[in-house]
């Protein structure tokens, strides 16, 4: 059955849909911008893929309790979007996890953030959709704001900025199919399969790929409540619930948000400090983010 067009949205009321939606993922990224200085600091007492494993093992089990609904009824469609959706993301914080052993907070924030300049190349492979040109001017703002930022005090490239590199590629490819699938089948469903199959892969590569350890004190005990609860239950439903009401590419300029409130935190947490260079690439990255949001053509 077709709408009418009065019942249809009308172009006022689907632009303050956006606008609304766009607001809660940017402020997303205030949780996420605390999580490379939490994470950096809780890898001291356990290995990466342990670490993701209990992190998002205790989100799987709080998030039924806080959403409440009948998971076992569950379609195969929703099923394989949420399987593939929780490959994608866990192959994505593998890589940044793993690569914040061997990089700085800072540094792995804003690589993580080149995930802006991979979203408009995965939207044109996979759902064959052009940005438009303010997302395309604000993406190359951005991507010249973050080269500026990539290498804080002269660092060169190592083993951890080329993982954290994987991960950017993850998540952009992430971004494209969450958009995709979100807009077909039951969010908390798909944020349910996401986080669960995000700890179950974690907990059986562990073993391949480190040697398994952790020690719960109490500064790990409270990073492990604030990504878990802050940056993954809630952040995951609020993502997959509202990026479906704008576009791949906005979203992930506004993500890109996060690597700048990220280096506030690693300096004022580690003393981390990118100089003058890197603060004119963070007021790059606001310019398009602002580009994007403005210029809406």
């Amino acid at each position: 059955m077709s709408l009418s067009p009065d019942a249809r949205p009308g172009k006022a009321e689907t632009g303050s849909r956006r606008r609304s939606a766009e607001l809660i993922l940017f402020s997303i990224t205030f949780i996420w911008g605390g999580t490379f200085a939490v994470v950096k600091f809780a890898l001291g007492d356990a290995s990466p893929l342990t670490f993701v494993a209990i992190r998002f093992g205790i989100a799987s089990l709080l998030f039924p309790l806080i959403y409440r609904k009948n998971y076992l009824k569950m379609d195969k469609g929703t099923l394989a979007s949420g399987l593939l959706l929780g490959f994608l993301l866990m192959i994505g914080f593998a890589f940044q996890t793993v690569g914040l052993k061997y990089t700085t907070a800072s540094k792995s924030a804003f690589i993580t953030g080149l995930l802006v300049a991979f979203t408009p190349i995965a939207q044109a492979v996979i759902e064959k959709k052009m940005p438009t040109k303010g997302n395309l001017i604000g993406v190359g703002l951005v991507a010249i704001g973050l080269f500026l930022l990539t290498s804080p005090g002269g660092q060169g490239f190592n083993i951890g900025d080329l993982l954290t590199l994987g991960c950017a590629i993850s998540y952009a490819i992430y971004i494209v199919y969450l958009d995709i699938y979100s807009k077909k089948h039951d969010v908390a469903k798909l944020t349910l399969l996401q986080l669960s199959e995000t700890a179950v892969l974690s907990i059986v590569a562990a073993p391949f790929f480190e040697t398994m350890h952790v020690y719960f004190t109490a500064g790990f005990i409270w990073a492990l409540a604030y990504t878990a609860i802050l940056a993954t239950v809630f952040a995951t439903y609020l993502q997959t619930k509202y990026q479906r009401e704008t576009t791949p590419v906005r979203a992930a300029i506004i993500f890109s948000m996060e690597p700048v409130l990220a280096n506030v935190i690693a300096f004022l947490a580690f003393g981390e400090f990118v100089g003058v260079i890197g603060a004119i690439g963070g007021v790059l990255i606001v310019a398009g983010l602002l580009t994007s949001e403005l210029l809406d053509w």
